[in-house]
């Protein structure tokens, strides 16, 4: 079998490919592709198919084509839609954890042991993400197994091998927990600098976060054994029921009418309403049928639906469409104005021509929202001066 030479090759022939693999991944649960099928996913094009099978992305099944499980392995990985719960990886990662912590500490060149610390921590990152991953696969199994196994011992067999797996999980967190508290002291002592004790912190949380939900795992599962024997037994009783019912020895070998006789299901069944029916003649004739009749119109009129209190229409004044024009100063025109003469702002507000009449305390209130609102544009003097009784500074334009 080939291999592929560099990384570019691989991207170039999964993004030729993209279609193919996007359909055979789609359908790996189910069952496997169809050599006709993915010749034309390929433009019908054999040599395509037969490069892969060469190079070990798909293998050839007689008529049938399927996806290498490396392959299959990483799109579930990197997806996040793996269904298997693999702990060994963990227990491959403490491995290598304690060999280089062992590396590091034996090791007296620095660029050395700087290469042995950051394997440290790429172990202890990937110790915590499969960790945290295989409790979320977990969790997932156990659901989808409960709820889409519709054979009962395969569903029982199932939850308890999740339950074994959830076991291991939390052997390998309290494992990768004593090796940071207690099995390597001299190296989280000497070799803990500002990456390694964010990368421990980091890791403890994630670690006992997963522990928690493994907890609640645990009630999850059994929960669902529970229900599960439960169910067995009902199944079990009804089969039993049914047997007995078929050989016509229903009541002979069992008590079912003494339980039947112990169940009152009236109260179950709807209410029935007898209704008698007026005489016609008794209605017209008698004075105590027109007592009758008077009280229920009165009722009636009693029971009158919609609201009582109605609110009075609306004045023919609040709705014509009137406008109201405000006279107000355009400051920004008045700046506008300001910005293109030579004079300081006081003079200018002063004598400026208004389009109405304003007074003294009018403008010197322009002045100041002039000052206040265009401060950027504006050139603020040391210079004071006085005028109509108010001290002023000379502010000009820039």
């Amino acid at each position: 079998m080939n291999t592929f030479k560099s990384i570019d090759d691989l991207l170039r022939v999964l993004e030729r490919e993209k279609v193919l693999m996007k359909q055979m991944f789609q359908k790996r649960p189910s069952t496997s592709l169809k050599y006709d099928y993915a010749l034309e996913l390929t433009e019908y094009k054999e040599e395509r198919i037969k490069y892969l099978i060469d190079y070990g992305v798909i293998r050839d099944s007689g008529n049938f084509l399927e996806m290498e499980d490396v392959y299959l392995k990483f799109f579930e990985e990197v997806l996040q839609v793996n269904e298997s719960i693999n702990v060994s990886f963990v227990d491959d990662y403490l491995g290598r954890l304690n060999e280089n912590i062992d590396y590091y500490l034996q090791e007296n060149n620095e660029q050395r042991k700087y290469n042995y610390h950051k394997k440290v921590r790429r172990c202890l990152k990937n110790i915590a993400m499969v960790t945290v991953r295989n409790v979320i696969d977990l969790k997932r199994n156990i659901d989808n197994t409960y709820k889409n196994e519709p054979n009962y011992p395969i569903k029982l067999a199932k939850l308890k091998n999740l339950d074994e797996k959830r076991k291991n999980i939390a052997l390998l967190i309290n494992r990768s927990e004593d090796i940071i508290e207690n099995q390597q002291p001299v190296f989280f002592k000497v070799a803990m600098d500002t990456q390694m004790r964010t990368v421990v912190s980091d890791v403890k949380l994630q670690l006992n976060d997963a522990y928690h939900n493994l907890i609640e795992i645990e009630k999850q599962i059994i929960h669902y054994l529970n229900l599960i024997a439960y169910q067995n037994r009902i199944f079990e009783k009804v089969r039993r029921l049914k047997y007995l019912r078929d050989q016509f020895l229903l009541e002979e070998k069992s008590d079912i009418r003494q339980q039947l006789s112990l169940i009152n299901p009236v109260w179950m069944e709807p209410q029935t309403n007898y209704r008698i029916k007026l005489s016609v003649d008794e209605l017209r004739t008698s004075a105590t049928a027109l007592e009758l009749i008077k009280k229920v119109v009165s009722r009636q009129k009693n029971l009158v639906r919609g609201p009582k209190n109605i609110a009075e229409a609306i004045p023919q004044e609040f709705l014509e469409a009137d406008s109201e024009v405000l006279d107000a100063v355009n400051l920004q025109e008045v700046y506008n104005a300001f910005a293109a003469s030579s004079s300081h702002l006081f003079r200018f507000v002063m004598n400026y021509r208004y389009h109405k009449e304003v007074d003294t305390n009018g403008k010197i209130l322009y002045f100041c929202q002039i000052a206040s609102q265009y401060a950027d544009g504006l050139d603020f003097t040391d210079t004071y001066e006085t005028d109509c009784g108010v001290e002023y500074p000379l502010i000009y334009s820039k």
